[in-house]
């Protein structure tokens, strides 16, 4: 045994000293120290020593085993702190050199779009609502005069998730809440996500913001509204024509659609505008009596306007964005454009 035991520890010590890194080191513990190890097989061949001579025996192999592992340990550490130096001499910094900035994280282009936007209408005297994006087919439709066999009720335009339940197809159903909930004078703006069942395309999406305004009071009037939307085209344009165009939404009456002289061409007609200079920009219009008294509010005392305007429809037309899919792929090349 004795004769086994100074030739494992010679052959260990020519194997230590071919160890030229720490991963050699531990590749030679785990050899000689594992199950299949030479000092494990020597604690095997204890079971052939007289019963006598086992303790002195096992006692030998422990110390050996101990003293393996000691010189292992030291010459691991040794090799550490070579390793870590030479790491340290490549990598030293040059503290003479101007620092490098991290990266600064910043919003997305239409989360800070909606706060740009949420801000002028709140220096106008309105305030923020919000609302569920999971929906009641009350709040979304029947509150706002959308007819039982309205085309927007079908499959092709909402994703409904039960009979009674769906995603918004806009922030419209924040104010049918609000009417229902509080009285007026009410002058509130609702921004938020909305969905659409519909084909992802350069021009749409399935998933998209919108920010939808109101004002009931008494005296209410369609120059209120149109004094209204030209003040926030001044403050969002700047020097800009409007005109305004009759239209139809189930819940208004009159409805009307906002344009602009094209930012682009200036009016003289380009790729953008449809050669037509103009940009349609939202659609609003006085609030239909039908939704003020399904709100229990009383259409001979009170009326109001509403208008629905779409964020990256604007955001577009700002920045010259061709692609509204360029919103929501995040790629970084396009959202450092908005840094």
């Amino acid at each position: 045994m004795d004769e086994k035991i100074g030739k494992l520890q010679s052959h260990f010590q020519i194997e230590l000293d071919k160890a030229l890194n720490s991963s050699d080191v531990e590749e030679l513990r785990v050899r000689f120290f594992g199950k299949k190890g030479p000092l494990q097989q020597l604690m095997q061949e204890l079971r052939h020593v007289s019963p006598e001579k086992k303790p002195e025996a096992g006692q030998k192999i422990n110390q050996v085993k101990q003293a393996l592992l000691a010189e292992i340990e030291a010459k691991k550490e040794m090799l550490v702190l070579d390793e870590l130096k030479v790491q340290m001499e490549g990598e030293r910094i040059d503290v003479t050199l101007p620092g490098r900035k991290p990266p600064m994280g910043r919003a997305h282009p239409i989360n800070a779009f909606m706060d740009e936007l949420v801000a002028i209408f709140e220096s106008m005297g309105f305030s923020v609502a919000l609302g569920p994006q999971i929906e009641e087919e009350h709040y979304n439709f029947s509150a706002l005069n959308f007819e039982d066999d309205h085309p927007a009720r079908d499959m092709q335009d909402t994703f409904w998730l039960s009979s009674s339940h769906l995603l918004r197809t806009h922030t419209s159903n924040i104010q049918a809440r609000m009417l229902e909930g509080l009285k007026p004078p009410l002058r509130m703006i609702a921004p938020g996500k909305v969905y659409r069942n519909e084909d992802v395309s350069v021009r749409s999406h399935v998933l998209f913001h919108q920010i939808d305004g109101f004002y009931v009071d008494e005296n209410v009037s369609m120059t209120d509204l149109l004094s209204t939307l030209k003040q926030f085209f001044h403050k969002l344009f700047g020097s800009v024509e409007a005109r305004f165009r009759p239209s139809y939404f189930p819940f208004v009456e009159p409805g009307i659609e906002a344009d602009i002289t094209c930012l682009i061409c200036k009016g003289s007609g380009c790729r953008i505008c449809k050669d037509s200079g103009w940009l349609e920009v939202l659609g609003a219009g006085m609030i239909h009596p039908n939704v003020l008294n399904e709100a229990g509010i009383d259409p001979e005392k009170y009326s109001g306007f509403a208008w629905g305007l779409g964020v990256e429809r604007l955001l577009m037309i700002l920045r010259g964005v061709q692609d509204i899919r360029a919103f929501m792929e995040n790629d970084v090349r396009f959202l450092r454009q908005f840094s």
